[in-house]
């Protein structure tokens, strides 16, 4: 398995359906979901689904959320990437990690450089992030990684306010905290 990004603790690759039972852990978790606006997942079945259109993404995409491995005892943490988001045009960075795995600077880390690969290696011009207002946490690191703040604006119509951050790579040279 070829690893896309590598980070001094982790090591970023494709999903693919050998992660199935690692992603139900994570997806099943109601602390995981409790900010992500999605139902905790109920079934294998559910997360097989939802590998098969991430994998649709790589190849349509040439990127998209990647599984998160710690090098330290080859550990599966989550997942961090992009993904096209086409009811906005946007390209999304995004982040999900297992509770165990919080307060420990892998959602920064990991976003550094998925950031420095989106706009150096995919050349993409702008990237945005997306976290419920009350996601402290999550956009911490939005703000610790140089993004800055857009809007409050709803993700799906009907729903609360959402905060926007974005990014280009002048941005986040000029901003980066490392």
């Amino acid at each position: 398995m070829d690893f896309l990004i590598e980070t001094e603790r982790l090591l970023l690759r494709e999903i693919t359906l050998d992660d199935k039972e690692a992603l139900f852990k994570l997806h099943s978790d109601p602390a995981v979901q409790k900010y992500t606006g999605e139902p905790v997942v109920k079934s294998i079945a559910e997360i097989k689904k939802a590998i098969e259109a991430r994998i649709v993404n790589y190849k349509k995409y040439g990127f998209g959320r990647w599984a998160t491995i710690l090098k330290s005892g080859n550990q599966f943490v989550g997942w961090a990437g992009l993904a096209y988001l086409p009811e906005f045009d946007e390209i999304d960075l995004g982040y999900r990690f297992l509770p165990e795995y919080w307060g420990l600077g892998i959602a920064t880390e990991a976003s550094h450089a998925i950031l420095n690969y989106g706009f150096d290696s995919l050349k993409l011009k702008k990237i945005i992030a997306i976290a419920m207002k009350e996601h402290k946490a999550s956009i911490r690191v939005m703000e610790k990684v140089g993004m800055v703040f857009d809007k409050f604006a709803p993700y799906e119509l009907g729903s609360e306010d959402a905060a926007w951050y974005w990014c280009n790579k002048e941005l986040i040279m000029k901003n980066q905290t490392h």
